[in-house]
């Protein structure tokens, strides 16, 4: 059986994972069966994944291994996966290349002036505790397979369409 892949978007709140990421998931079930979404968010919501009981620095770690492990199951079972979540540690990015038979990792980077701006959760605007690249501190991906500047410059629709011919989906 052919293993999936792990398609990994990564970067801090609001930098634009789940919009590109989910834009991106959309695409690909367009062009294959078993694809999956796995986004933080939507899974923090319905209180599961990373972070559930907590942000602290330990319960994101545990979090982001919990996330990875599942994910693993998925791809050794030939889905691909798309993953948003922040996955702020250098070591479970590692233990991805380490695990992982296909794995793309996308960093999603957006300058801090940025997110203040944009701000669509209120993170960074409220004064909030336990926030990544605030006070809680993050290892900033130094080895991703592709780096996306999203400080608006491109639309999510032509970043999307770079990252298929990047990664060999798209027909053109």
């Amino acid at each position: 059986m052919n293993k999936g892949t792990l398609y990994f978007f990564t970067g801090l709140a609001g930098a634009g994972k789940s919009t590109i990421g989910g834009l991106f998931y959309r695409r690909l079930c367009e062009k294959k069966e078993n694809v999956y979404l796995w986004d933080g968010d939507q899974r923090r919501a319905a209180g599961e994944g990373a972070g559930r009981s907590s942000y602290s620095t330990e319960a994101r770690r545990e979090g982001a291994k919990y996330v990875f492990r599942r994910c693993l199951e998925m791809t050794e079972q030939g889905t691909d996966v798309v993953c948003c979540i922040i996955g702020m540690y250098d070591d479970v990015r590692a233990w991805n290349r380490a695990h992982f038979a296909n794995y793309k990792e996308i960093y999603i980077k957006v300058s801090m002036e940025t997110l203040y701006r944009r701000d669509q959760k209120g993170l960074y605007s409220s004064g909030a505790k336990e926030v990544v690249g605030v006070d809680l501190p993050w290892d900033e991906p130094k080895t991703p397979d592709v780096v996306i500047e999203n400080d608006g410059g491109e639309t999510p629709e032509a970043i999307v369409e770079r990252l298929e011919k990047l990664f060999g989906l798209s027909e053109g």
